[in-house]
């Protein structure tokens, strides 16, 4: 837990004030932290990875419009409240790259999804670590590009673990411009 904690309070000080920040000066200016689950240890997972014999290409949509390429890596199973789900891992220029969308996106969870990073632990395993999920930079204002989970990624069931959403409501002024 206190590794966690420890990751979140660094992670509230870039925000509040790194230049490469995704808020703007006046977000800035009323940032009081991101919001988050509690901890959730049943969603901290090592997974075996099914690799996909044909590792295709495919073009995610951002939410601007535009696309960006991904390989299609491998997918893992797992049970969230006693119901099996699928997702898939992909591969691109930094690294493996997990954007899924939960049953809470929309309500709790920025609505267009969220990311991970797997990290490979060996022979075909990977550490699916969701309380790590995090918004992308476009939850927090539209001057970023962000890749959309694709549909193979979508769940009907709720990941009550990592980032919850970013309220831009909660101050007026941090909407933005």
């Amino acid at each position: 837990m206190a590794e966690l904690d420890s990751f979140r309070a660094e992670k509230d000080r870039f925000f509040a004030s790194h230049p490469q920040s995704p808020l703007t000066l006046e977000q800035k200016r009323h940032f009081k932290g991101l919001n988050y689950f509690s901890e959730n240890p049943s969603l901290r997972l090592k997974v075996i990875v099914e690799e996909f014999p044909q590792q295709n290409t495919i073009q995610m949509q951002t939410t601007t419009g535009s696309i960006q390429a991904y390989t299609r890596h491998g997918r893992f199973r797992f049970a969230v409240d006693g119901q099996e789900v699928v997702l898939t891992i992909y591969s691109g220029p930094h690294g493996f790259f997990l954007p899924f969308v939960d049953s809470l996106a929309g309500v709790e969870t920025y609505g267009a999804g969220r990311y991970l990073e797997p990290e490979p632990s060996g022979n075909g395993r990977f550490l699916i670590d969701f309380n790590m999920a995090y918004n992308p930079c476009c939850a927090y204002n539209d001057h970023w590009v962000c890749p959309l989970p694709p549909r193979e990624n979508r769940l009907n069931v709720p990941l009550r673990a990592g980032e919850k959403m970013f309220h831009h409501d909660t101050y007026p002024a941090l909407k933005s411009t």
